[in-house]
């Protein structure tokens, strides 16, 4: 795979999106599609690659040759409490050919403790493919209609002052329209000073809707947090439980997924083993402080961005996800379908699907995946269909709500792809 190639995946994958020695050791692949939905994953190490089931079968592996052990871990060198832009980084790659996996950096700037491979962490918009996988469950048990007005399920909450009526489908894949809800502001400092704030969100979807529309449904994507929250309490309202219960109820518990867990309007801390996350905060000198933003509440994000999980258990849902196990192929097609439109704030084609992203290669081949940014904390999953090759990281980013890629993510995807 030449480097345009590698650079496209890169960038497709991460947008979203003294130093402890890099560990890094050969890993089984994921469990195969045929397991059974919720069946404990037994490795006991290395093991001969076992391909799953793949969606779509291809006559041939997407991605043949195994990762590349050392460009992966030269992605992970530089990664500590000194590097300057990741204090801590946790990989799995997985696929047909075998798999990789790689933990470097600190736990805990202050004591230079070696990161926890096993980690817990904040993986921000990842939380949408979540969602976005109950809804599609739902539509396939006909309990929601994909091209039914979101005002049919919830008439309260659209005041007939807003001029639109956007589907279920185009909150899905980010067509509807609607304005983003107000917040502290962008800056860091503005959020760090609310990080304790307790958001309602149906506050704030009155709060983007009492602003009208940005355009017609339908007739442009505009990647906002504020169709994910309207989903969220979509969700609440079919199944009549709270967001949380039905995500656990309906993926986590029966994947087996132990380290994954929603926050609650509440919580401030992540619960469980983690490495802290921090931000890179310039100081008057010129010198800078890494403030630890482990603590925050999240429930701005909520069903948009709050969910906390574990490399291990993102791999995990992507083949199951991706093999069909989650959502019924049928529906399963909605996640792998973008839009015929553009995007609003670029003007170039749609790429964002319900809870995906999309990445054509200049070979015609497709890659998919999700990332996510939470201050401390830059997440991202991936795969191709047919997953021959699938890519979960966390990289504790000093700046991970930044402008520009991160380097060390970049890296690791670019390696990750690397045939």
């Amino acid at each position: 795979m030449n480097a345009t190639i590698r650079t496209a995946i890169a960038t497709a994958l991460v947008l979203g999106v003294a130093a402890g020695p890099a560990v890094a050791h050969s890993a089984p692949p994921p469990p195969s599609a045929s397991t059974a939905v919720g069946a404990p994953a037994a490795h006991t190490g290395p093991t001969a690659p076992t391909a799953p089931t793949a969606p779509t079968a291809p006559t041939a592996p997407t991605i043949a040759t195994p990762p590349d052990a050392v460009a992966l871990r030269a992605a992970l060198a530089g990664v500590g409490a000194d590097g300057k832009d990741a204090t801590a980084a946790l990989v799995r790659v997985g696929g047909a050919s075998g798999g990789w996996r790689g933990a470097a950096g600190v736990a805990d700037v202050r004591t230079g403790r070696a990161a926890l491979e096993q980690g817990r962490f904040r993986a921000g918009s990842v939380t949408k493919t979540f969602t976005a996988a109950v809804v599609l469950q739902l539509a396939a048990e006909g309990r929601v209609d994909m091209d039914a007005p979101v005002r049919r399920y919830l008439p309260a909450a659209f005041p007939e002052t807003f001029k639109a009526d956007p589907t279920v489908r185009q909150l899905l894949n980010h067509t509807s329209g609607i304005r983003a809800a107000d917040g502290p502001g962008d800056s860091f400092e503005a959020q760090w000073e609310h990080r304790f704030d307790v958001t309602d969100p149906r506050e704030q979807i009155a709060n983007a809707l009492a602003k009208g529309p940005e355009f017609d449904p339908g007739e442009a994507q505009h990647y906002l947090n504020i169709n994910y929250t309207v989903l969220g309490v979509l969700i609440e309202k079919v199944t009549g439980t709270s967001y949380e219960s039905t995500v656990a109820r309906r993926i986590l518990r029966p994947l087996g997924l132990s380290g994954t867990s929603f926050p609650g309007r509440t919580r401030t801390r992540i619960q469980g083993p983690h490495n802290h996350g921090y931000q890179a905060v310039p100081r008057p000198d010129g010198t800078r402080e890494l403030r630890d933003v482990s603590v925050w509440n999240s429930s701005d994000r909520w069903a948009a961005g709050d969910i906390i999980s574990t490399t291990a258990d993102l791999e995990r849902f992507t083949v199951a996800l991706f093999s069909g196990r989650i959502v019924p192929r049928a529906r399963l097609e909605e996640m792998f379908t973008v839009p015929a439109v553009d995007d609003f704030v670029t003007g170039k084609k749609a790429v964002l699907t319900a809870g995906l992203s999309r990445i054509v290669l200049p070979d015609g081949t497709e890659a998919w995946g999700k990332t996510g940014g939470r201050h401390g904390y830059t997440t991202g999953m991936g795969a191709t269909r047919d997953l021959s090759r699938t890519l979960v990281y966390s990289v504790n980013s000093t700046d991970a709500k930044g402008p520009d890629t991160n380097p060390v993510a970049l890296g690791v995807v670019m390696a990750a792809f690397t045939e």
